[in-house]
């Protein structure tokens, strides 16, 4: 739909080396794979792709993220588009590679040196994933930044019935090079779309647009290595407010159940599945409970927080100690209730339903 080929470099990790056994098969749908060193190769492979003008992508695990770390700065720094999927695993270090678990979401938000803000997004389920992952090519275009798309190995070795979409009916992912004449003014590779503050994806090698690009700060406009701490603060302001323009292309909230009153159980990722049965099992017992499930992670929806308002008591259920409810307390000065499991497995629908009736039973 972008008209561009994909580039997907990756160092093999489980759980997520089967996207790399599968894009290897699509050569004749313009999808190039590398298989690298390591990691770090893997991630620079990517940007360099990003330079060139294709669809960048690289995939890891929660050890890899770990040392993209740097190189995803460089992204940020660079405003250069860029998906890094992280299909997590137990941990930490070595950890469980074979087993489940949700507790990159901090590092994804803040593992990295300065103030690097990227987008962030989460699957819910094997077939919820090829949305989100359209959803994030989409944005990462559109915005010029990262995207990182969080999975697990539960969505990733689980399965769904899941219809093939139409491609026509696909939305459009529109992408500009800039490319006319200049009329004699220099290129500015950090001039702003006032909508989206995304800079223009010059191609190298285009007559009067060549330019310079890295990691060390940038003087808004033209590009140039800059020390100046006013530049630097606008600078640092720039890249988050980037990010937080997302939330003009998030939908409002869905809501299964109630929209106020009684309890809102919030989840993201692979614990939709056990939520909603767990939710629908209390609804049908006259229980007042209802379901959000996260998609967007940064920036979150807009009217999450009006959302959450509306409830006496909101339950956050994770394969982590806590890490969307420290978010979600911080933010919106919710007192959240956690409901976490640590054990390499699956929420399960029992252990949902009991963490609802204890929210429930009078103090």
């Amino acid at each position: 739909k972008a008209n561009k080929p994909i580039v997907y470099a990756s160092y093999p990790i489980t759980p997520a080396s089967d996207i790399l056994h599968e894009l290897a098969r699509h050569k004749n749908f313009r999808v190039r794979t590398l298989q690298m060193e390591d990691e770090i190769a893997a991630i620079n492979a990517a940007i360099g792709a990003a330079y060139g003008g294709d669809i960048a992508v690289t995939g890891t695990s929660g050890p890899g993220l770990a040392l993209k770390g740097e190189a995803l700065g460089l992204a940020i720094m660079t405003e250069l588009p860029l998906i890094v999927i992280n299909v997590q695993r137990g941990g930490p270090s070595t950890g469980l590679p074979t087993k489940t678990e949700q507790s990159d979401l901090l590092q994804t938000l803040f593992g990295r040196n300065g103030e690097s803000p990227c987008i962030v997004l989460a699957a819910a389920t094997p077939g919820d994933a090829f949305e989100t992952a359209f959803e994030a090519v989409q944005l990462a275009l559109k915005y010029m930044t990262p995207v990182v798309l969080l999975s697990d190995a539960y969505i990733a070795n689980g399965s769904e019935p899941w219809k093939i979409p139409d491609i026509d009916d696909l939305p459009e992912i529109e992408v500009s090079h800039p490319g006319k004449d200049l009329g004699g003014n220099e290129f500015q590779p950090y001039e702003r779309n006032p909508d989206t503050l995304a800079r223009p994806w010059a191609i190298p090698g285009t007559p009067g647009y060549e330019h310079r690009i890295g990691g060390l700060e940038k003087w808004d406009g033209s590009g140039n290595v800059s020390y100046d701490p006013d530049n630097h603060q606008h600078m640092t302001n720039t890249r988050e407010a980037k990010v937080q323009k997302v939330q003009q292309d998030i939908p409002p909230i869905k809501i299964y159940g109630d929209d106020s009153g009684g309890v809102l159980v919030l989840g993201w990722g692979s614990t939709f599945g056990s939520i909603r049965a767990a939710v629908k099992a209390r609804r049908e017992e006259g229980i007042a409970v209802s379901q959000v499930h996260l998609r967007h992670i940064n920036p979150f929806p807009a009217d999450l927080g009006d959302v959450l308002s509306r409830f006496d008591r909101v339950l956050i259920p994770e394969i982590n100690t806590g890490q969307l409810r420290m978010l979600i307390r911080a933010k919106f000065l919710v007192d959240a209730a956690g409901l976490n499991i640590v054990r390499g497995q699956p929420l399960m629908q029992e252990d949902i339903e009991n963490a609802i009736d204890q929210l429930l039973e009078p103090n």
